[in-house]
């Protein structure tokens, strides 16, 4: 990559006779910018009526002119949406091969003339399934009503880049095996509750296997954080917030053992909270909802006898029955590493230390009606061990163990108009393969708000945010090792209008972002808005973009 520092400072101020230009900071991808690049649109679609009309479908086979099919160097995802009038924040879901490969939302449209975004999204790491061809699917479900009238105009192209001595190939996989509802017509990912599972058959001569896993609250788990422990649940309004407390664990279990979990990251979508925060710039995830990864290795001896075995996916809460409200979107791919003997691979699972769920706790006190606190915690501990025998003598120990701390602490007075939130989520996920580390995620999300409803007709309101996205992230030893630090704290204030329209607010968003990763990329950005009267005036007072990714 190119060595050069961009420094850029910026006093941009756009009125609402202006298109806006909406983005979530992130860093580019790491691709060779020097290398061929064949580029193929996808497709071009308006997402007006979706929910009734469909989703965007189009074929996608691999490009002959960019050397040999599947030897490329990288692949990316180019997304472009335009949109204008009023509309809510809609959930995307890419699939290929009846694979999910992105999960992504919409911000919303504003006035004026409208808002445009583009993001790219590194798919690398699905070179398996890019070199076949195959249905490409986006669903984007969107509705047209009165008050509702912005339409998504979306735009998707994908970008091969030759391989070269100087960039060699990728690496990949043998194989990418969906955890998903395999529908041909609608996105593949599982409405749970109640679970989701699917029986999968794996190569026999199998040594290795590692899941991502795809999870977001929707419905009345898009502010899951913000649920109220049931036992505190009758003393708050229900039009406040829902039941089931606000701690969630996604699971994967293999023939009903725990695999591994994760405690998912808060994302705000572009409706969240206060619409002002997030106009220009979309809180952390909101482009590219972050993933989860498992290693399934230890599982391989038990998972090469050429009979079908049962994966499961679920979300609980810290509930003595774990409830959870509707619903949460899950799927899941297992990255399959073939060993170079077609025997079969054999071994012992030699340590399963997980229990069912995580180890909760929810305590709290009550004042009157709208006056309580509630606190949740909960502490995860995972330690699994393999012995594995490939057919080629190829012999590994793996040692794959998670270590997860949880902590969300509510308070609610003023009959629970004013409300606070302060949740920890943090832990470590390691995996070696005698004694190498295959697999490490480091992560720690801070987030903390207040909530003031500003009278009894829960109509408008002032809040604030303060959160973090950090994360030290190898997924598996196909991936380069990478640290995201991500800061966002926003501020401000709303009104609703009438039939969704005439809607006023102000807000101001400050984001500082870091990206390095093992073969010496960076990028850094720092950047500063304000939104002022909804829309009507948006200024950047400050925009600062560094690191040898900046170009």
């Amino acid at each position: 990559m190119l060595s050069s520092l961009w420094n850029i400072i910026l006093l941009v101020t756009i009125s609402s006779a202006s298109i806006i230009r909406d983005f979530q900071v992130a860093q580019p991808p790491v691709v060779p910018v020097d290398a061929k690049r064949c580029t193929v649109e996808i497709f071009s679609h308006d997402f007006a009526n979706s929910f009734a009309d469909g989703p965007a479908i189009a074929q996608l086979d691999p490009p002959d002119d960019c050397g040999s099919v599947g030897s490329w160097a990288a692949i990316t995802l180019n997304l472009t949406v335009t949109t204008n009038g009023t509309q809510f924040d809609r959930l995307g879901i890419f699939t290929f091969h009846n694979v999910e490969i992105w999960r992504t939302s919409t911000f919303e449209p504003t006035i004026g003339d409208g808002i445009i975004w583009t993001y790219m999204k590194d798919v690398t790491q699905y070179i398996p399934l890019f070199s076949e061809p195959g249905e490409f699917l986006l669903e984007l479900d969107n509705l047209i009503e009165t008050g509702l009238d912005g339409v998504y105009s979306t735009t998707v192209t994908a970008n091969y880049y030759e391989s070269s001595t100087s960039h060699p190939s990728a690496k990949k996989a043998d194989m990418i095996i969906p955890l998903s509802t395999l529908s041909n017509t609608t996105g593949d990912d599982a409405s749970v509750p109640p679970s989701f599972s699917i029986n999968v058959t794996i190569p026999q001569n199998t040594i290795a296997i590692y899941a991502e896993l795809f999870a977001s609250g929707n419905g009345l788990e898009e502010d899951w954080f913000f649920n109220v422990p049931d036992e505190f649940f009758p003393n708050i309004s229900p039009n406040i917030t829902s039941a089931h407390d606000g701690f969630r664990e996604v699971r994967l279990l293999i023939d009903g053992l725990v695999a591994g979990v994760a405690f998912p990251y808060i994302t705000i979508f572009s409706g969240g909270f206060i619409p002002s925060f997030w106009r220009p710039i979309g809180s952390y995830g909101v482009a590219e909802l972050p993933t989860y990864f498992v290693d399934v290795s230890p599982f391989v001896p038990l998972l090469t006898d050429g009979l079908p075995h049962n994966f499961t996916l679920d979300v609980v809460s810290a509930e003595a029955n774990h409830t959870i409200n509707p619903n949460w979107f899950v799927s899941g791919i297992l990255q399959v590493v073939l060993d170079s003997s077609s025997e079969r691979t054999t071994g012992s699972l030699t340590v399963h230390s997980a229990t069912d769920y995580a180890n909760t706790s929810i305590t709290g006190s009550v004042a009157d009606f709208g006056h309580f606190d509630a606190t949740v915690t909960a502490t995860r501990g995972i330690h699994i061990e393999a012995d594995i025998l490939g057919g080629s003598g190829q012999s590994t120990h793996v040692v794959w163990t998670q270590d997860l701390v949880f902590s969300n602490i509510q308070t609610y007075r003023n009959d629970g108009l004013f409300a606070t939130l302060t949740q920890t989520s943090n832990g470590t996920s390691t995996s070696t393969h005698n004694g190498v580390v295959v697999l490490s995620d480091i992560f720690s999300y801070p987030f903390k708000t207040r909530f003031d409803y500003l009278d009894a007709t829960l109509t408008n309101w002032t809040s604030s945010i303060d959160h973090s996205y950090d994360r030290a992230l190898l997924p598996n030893p196909l991936r380069v090792a990478s640290t995201i630090n991500n800061h966002q704290t926003t501020d401000g204030f709303f009104q609703l209008g009438a039939e969704k329209m005439g809607n006023f607010g102000n807000g101001t968003n400050n984001n500082t972002f870091s990206y390095f990763d093992a073969e010496g990329n960076t990028y850094t950005r720092r950047v500063n808005a304000t939104n002022s009267n909804f829309n009507d005036t948006i200024t950047i007072p400050l925009d600062e973009i560094g690191g040898n990714l900046a170009h």
